[in-house]
């Protein structure tokens, strides 16, 4: 993947990802409580695998963006531990 190429799917993905946050607030707004879940788990997902796309750091599946998450990010102290605590649960 070019550098060009590689840019252009972070954006794509930052983009899908706030696109999908924006959708929660009608969501909760009429009480779709597992939507608005759902909608928010890949709100986060997206914004994760952006980021790694963006380290160059390559995963296939939901379970390996989150272990990655925790290794490349949460575990260097680049994100705080917090966040990575949030990502444990459901979210990512």
């Amino acid at each position: 993947m070019t550098t060009e190429e590689r840019k252009d799917l972070v954006n794509y993905r930052i983009t899908k990802s706030k696109n999908t946050l924006s959708e929660i607030d009608l969501l909760i707004r009429n009480e779709l409580w597992n939507t608005a879940v759902n909608r928010l788990y890949y709100a986060c997902y997206y914004a994760v695998i952006a980021l790694l796309i963006n380290n160059e750091i390559e995963t296939l599946t939901h379970t390996g963006a989150r272990q990655l998450f925790g290794l490349y990010f949460i575990k260097t102290g680049i994100i705080e531990k917090d966040f990575g605590k949030f990502t444990q649960g459901y979210l990512i």
